[in-house]
């Protein structure tokens, strides 16, 4: 795939995608996250890399919304939708999906969206998705406990590049490495020469180490999984809430993160614990023991009278001797049970065994003193051997724990990605039952599972459309998927628009079909504004790939949506003009478009209005547009217009205590009466007087 082909993408973007592996399937899978892992791309800004690839993918020119209130309305959906994620990356993941004219894109949506509406959200679940998020790529890892040695130049090479993690040295002979073995914990030879070499430390021979990088530095394959164990657990709890095939074993996943730090080290051996708690307790441990041997005497001395004659006294004197001298002639015994003491506390406090503990012994010395005073050699030389045995022990775990680990990263995403997606699917399964949708029924074939495609209702005077292409293309249809000639149609059954503010279980059901070109007449507050708001939903919905808010909706496959909201005040003639010749622009290739324009009168006197828009219906209606123009002149623009207008009404059906009890749903070829003549109609009843009779008449 050309990254530059994509829309949106340009040279510098393209640089930062190339420095992901393989971009070319985060695109194709619009992997949102693994995009925004790009140097200088947001996770808002991957989203619309993603788009822009699906659009390049199906060939899809975009520029379905064509106004503001439809790209409002698409805004507002989205929103629902995003609103019903979990997780950050479903909402992104969401705004990949866009109102499509492309059969072939809206047939990949709607193949996602109708596995994600047999998803049944669970709580367990959706906890279990908190946790989840995308993986991150560890820092760079240094480790300094250990380096490669070779003796020649361009191994030294190949060497810094395949494992960058550990130091390359040069060495010439045996001597070098035995001077490398003093200064790290572990020496890798790359030189079958220094086979048989015999060097103090811990030395390896292995010529093939490049090879196996994941046993030289097990960290690369640790410090992956050590950053990610937390989205790790939980892409695996949510797994196995859901039920999902795992791409790997989550026992086996689970038991190895068991074992793994949060800081990349080994955790839960016994040994390795033990050498790191002696060596850390070290210092205290000896100052304790020191105590205990310095207490031990103290006491002793307390408790005995030691006598010494003068003459001997004045010989030690003379001798230059101090106490040291007196306890070891006078007080050997309990000196030697002091230091035993001592020795004794050492051993059992750092829990040490076998050479360990000689050493440790060696720390308190058998020499008489008081205070009694450690060996600082000795320590020394017990801290060392302590460090050295617990980096063997870690280096051994962790070469062990990375073997478990290394071939398990790439499953380790896919499993979390599962998870992720998981998330969107749930979220569109949410959205659907929240609002009681179903999924859409198009006339084109290609957009039919079961290759039937939908049948304009008979109601709307529609022919049915001629089959389009199997894939889709229009080769054998216009381009909304019927007939050039024959105007596009959409049906729904127990609509319900989810824009209203209202719960969804009380808003009044609507059904509405619509095909060609419509006026749509009816009281104030009677939904007309409503209904082109359900529409327009389920058109975007629908084009999107994804369920829309009615017990049943089918429709043809549109090119555009263009929706025009009500103006607020009549235009002046600057802005009039202007709207005038977006109508113009709309009626000259408005064919396969859906058009939906709330009270267009509004924009100036209603005598010009009328005309203004029995004109623009003519246009549409010839270049094949569907339309629906809701409008208080109905009447007034049907007898102006050149064609047969079908008017339908959202007809009120009386006025209860001061309110309107309208039937929301369309009738079709009927002019709904307006609110005036209702209030009128009312006063007649109620007065019984000439008047109100006659005024009733004017209606």
């Amino acid at each position: 795939m050309d990254l530059e082909a994509v829309p949106g993408v340009g040279a510098k973007t393209a640089d930062a995608l190339r420095s992901l592996d393989d971009p070319e399937r985060a695109l194709r899978d619009g992997d949102v996250a693994r995009l925004a892992e790009a140097p200088g791309v947001t996770p808002g800004r991957a989203a619309r890399i993603a788009r822009g690839a699906i659009r390049a993918e199906h060939d899809d020119p975009g520029g379905f919304l064509a106004t503001d209130r439809a790209r409002e309305i698409h805004r507002e959906l989205l929103g629902l939708l995003q609103e019903r994620t979990v997780t950050d990356y479903a909402a992104h993941r969401l705004e990949t999906f866009y109102p499509s004219a492309t059969a072939s894109r809206i047939a990949e949506a709607r193949a996602i969206a109708t596995t994600a509406m047999e998803r049944v959200p669970d709580e367990t679940v959706l906890e279990a998705l908190e946790g989840v998020q995308p993986l991150s790529a560890p820092g760079d890892v240094r480790v300094r406990d250990r380096c490669l040695a070779t003796t020649d130049a361009e191994a030294y090479a190949e060497a810094q590049e395949a494992i960058p993690e550990v130091p390359v040295e040069v060495v010439d002979d045996a001597r070098d490495l035995a001077e490398l073995a003093r200064g790290y914990a572990t020496v890798v030879a790359l030189d079958e020469s220094f086979a048989g070499v015999d060097v103090d430390g811990d030395v390896r021979v292995e010529p093939t180490a490049l090879e196996r990088p994941a046993e030289v530095v097990p960290e690369r394959a640790l410090s992956f999984f050590a950053a990610n164990r937390e989205p790790l657990q939980a892409a695996a709890a949510v797994h196995r809430a859901a039920d999902l095939e795992a791409p790997l074993d989550l026992d086996a996943l689970e038991a190895a993160l068991d074992r793994l730090g949060e800081d990349g080290e080994p955790v839960g051996d016994e040994e390795l614990d033990r050498l790191r708690t002696a060596l850390e307790d070290l210092d205290a441990a000896v100052s304790t023991a020191e105590s205990v041997a310095t207490d031990h005497l103290r006491d002793s001395l307390r408790e005995r009278d030691v006598t010494v004659e003068g003459a001997d006294l004045l010989s030690l004197v003379e001798q230059g001797a101090g106490v040291d001298s007196i306890l070891d002639r006078e007080l050997a015994d309990e000196h030697a049970e002091a230091v035993q003491a001592a020795r004794e506390h050492l051993v059992d406090a750092l829990d040490l065994e076998g050479t360990e503990a000689d050493r440790a012994r060696r720390i308190v010395p058998d020499d008489p003193s008081f205070p009694v005073e450690r060996d600082e050699e000795a320590l020394s030389r017990l801290r060392e051997s302590l460090r050295a045995d617990a980096e063997r022990r870690a280096e051994q775990r962790k070469r062990e724990l990375a073997e478990d680990l290394a071939g398990l990263r790439e499953d380790a995403k896919a499993l979390v990605r599962a998870a992720l997606e998981l998330d969107v699917e749930l979220a569109i399964a949410r959205f659907a039952a929240d609002f009681e949708c179903s999924m859409p029924r198009f006339a084109d074939p290609a957009l039919t599972a079961e290759g039937e495609p939908a049948t304009p209702p008979e109601r709307i005077g529609v022919d049915e459309p001629a089959e389009a292409s199997s894939d889709g293309s229009g080769e054998d249809a216009g381009d909304d998927g019927t007939d050039s000639g024959t105007a596009g149609w959409i049906a729904i059954e127990g609509g319900r628009s989810p824009l209203l503010e209202e719960p969804t279980d009380a808003v009044e059901p609507v059904d509405y079909a619509v095909g060609g070109v419509a006026l749509l007449s009816g009281v104030n507050s009677g939904g007309k504004t409503s209904t082109l708001d359900l529409v327009a939903a389920t058109v975007v919905l629908a084009q999107m790939g994804l369920p829309v808010p009615a017990d049943d909706a089918a429709l043809t496959r549109f090119e555009e949506l263009h929706y025009h909201a009500k103006t607020q005040g009549t235009l002046d003639a600057g802005a009039f003009e202007s709207t005038v010749r977006e109508f113009g622009d709309l009626a000259t290739g408005g064919g396969g478009a859906l058009v939906l324009v709330d009270e267009l009168e509004s924009i100036t006197e209603p005598g010009a209005s009328a005309k203004i828009v029995a004109g623009v219906l003519e246009a549409l209606e010839a270049r094949g547009a569907t339309a629906i123009f809701v409008s208080h002149l109905a009447g007034e623009i049907a007898e102006t217009a050149t064609f047969d207008v079908t008017i339908d009404g959202i007809q009120a059906e009386g006025l209860e205590d001061g309110e309107l009890v309208v039937d929301r749903s369309p009738r079709k070829d009927h002019l709904a009466r307006s609110t005036p003549e209702l209030i009128v109609e009312k006063l007649a009843e109620e007065r019984g007087e000439q008047f109100y009779a006659d005024l009733l008449e004017k209606f």
